[in-house]
């Protein structure tokens, strides 16, 4: 086809978090760009958590130390004059079960803090945290402290003020052994406008029965998400491209998701404005993640088996390296999955040592054309089956083990 949907990459090429007006601009284009290719799109609405921070200090006491470090959105504030307790090293959930952490300050070596390790820290009564970022190799001016907020399923439990500070000073903190922390964290926490944007190509035959294509466009913090994940968003648009000119049997929705960087919000939040409708929905077919030089391609197939061994044998047939699998993706796929739709990622992953996401290094320079259309053209054959399929090839279920894994990934259930 004419389509050549990795040009659009070059007008996504921007920060464009979860619920900042440069997200709202992203949104747009892809309406308008859907709109261009003559397919109608629509912006839904819903809230996302939000933040400002006024100040945010910590030092470290007896030995005196003070260090740079960010505020922590949505970890509530302290008293204008901040909180002091003593300060200790918190290196896992085993840690914290065996130590006293009532009225302390702890050093945790992650900015994701688990459910399970935030809940104990809760319940033993641990009065502000620090969290690190970056690793104790990089220097000063190649470590962002990027914001970075607890999310619901952390602060459901309850607030412990935090900050994030660089991986190489946390090290420094912990060789000078100091006794005592003093955190000031003062904040004002929003909600804030987020959107999805979708469009619909009504099917033939079988028009009343759905496929979902799913990718998110936001990204993180300094970053221009190239790989990560502007390269889904206009992968689904080739798709959009193609089925606009071969019409399916079958009614596909394409759904851009916006906030999936903050915990997959605008995939929940679809599911949750669309929940009545979902009882027709076949299978999410969601791409995060294509396009990189290095890289291997993957699918990973929250379903029954079946569609795991119809991915790898498609993959035999037309000499596509793809290794499908059985699993939950953390991406936009999942929430459907959690509502009873088959669903599967694809994705290129990058191997150790090539393209990274989540910061500044994730830039249109690692990505090439070629493996890109190599990636959309295999998911456009797989795509094209399921719309045409005279019986739906995907049974309709969850599997037991995927509900499972499911329930271990929203932090509903706590893993063994």
């Amino acid at each position: 086809m004419n389509y050549k949907s990795f040009d659009l990459l070059n007008k996504l090429y921007f920060v464009r978090t979860g619920g900042s007006l440069e997200e709202l601009k992203a949104a747009n284009l892809l309406k308008e760009e859907c709109e261009r290719l003559g397919v109608k799109a629509e912006l839904e609405s819903f809230k996302v958590d939000g933040y400002k921070v006024e100040q945010a200090k910590v030092k470290f006491l007896d030995p005196d130390m003070e260090i740079e470090c960010a505020g922590v959105g949505m970890s509530s504030s302290t008293l204008p004059e901040g909180i002091t307790g003593e300060f200790t090293y918190i290196n896992s959930e085993a840690d914290v079960e065996i130590q006293d952490v009532e009225g302390k300050i702890c050093l945790v070596h992650t900015k994701l803090v688990g459910q399970k390790l935030y809940k104990r820290l809760v319940e033993k009564k641990a009065i502000g945290l620090v969290l690190c970022t970056g690793s104790v190799y990089d220097k000063a001016e190649n470590v962002d402290l990027d914001p970075y907020m607890y999310r619901e399923r952390n602060y459901k439990h309850g607030k412990i003020p935090a900050v994030c500070i660089r991986m190489k000073d946390a090290e420094k903190v912990l060789r000078a052994k100091p006794k005592k922390a003093h955190i000031v964290l003062i904040q004002e926490e929003l909600k804030n406008d987020s959107h999805n944007v979708v469009a619909t190509i009504e099917g033939g035959k079988y028009k009343n029965e759905v496929i979902a294509f799913t990718a998110h466009y936001d990204s993180v913090s300094y970053s221009k998400g190239a790989y990560d994940n502007a390269t889904g968003s206009t992968g689904i648009m080739q798709l959009l491209a193609y089925f606009k000119e071969h019409k399916p049997e079958r009614t596909l929705k394409f759904i851009w998701c916006g906030s999936e960087e903050m915990g997959l919000l605008g995939s929940i939040a679809y599911c949750e404005q669309h929940k009545e409708e979902l009882k027709n929905y076949k299978l999410c077919i969601n791409i995060d993640m294509i396009g990189v030089t290095l890289g291997f391609d993957i699918a990973c197939c929250t379903a029954n088996s079946s569609l795991v061994n119809y991915i790898n044998y498609l993959g035999c047939e037309k000499g596509f390296a793809i290794k499908a699998r059985q699993g939950v993706y953390s991406s936009d796929s999942t929430p459907f999955a959690d509502n009873g739709v088959p669903a599967l990622s694809f994705a290129r992953i990058s191997p150790q040592g090539g393209a990274v996401i989540h910061s500044r290094k994730d830039v249109i320079d690692f990505l090439e054309e070629e493996n890109y259309y190599k990636s959309c053209d295999f998911i456009a054959q797989f795509a094209e089956r399921m719309a045409s399929a005279v019986v739906f090839p995907v049974e309709q279920e969850i599997p037991g083990n995927m509900k499972e894994e499911i329930e271990y990934y929203f932090g509903r259930k706590e893993r063994p």
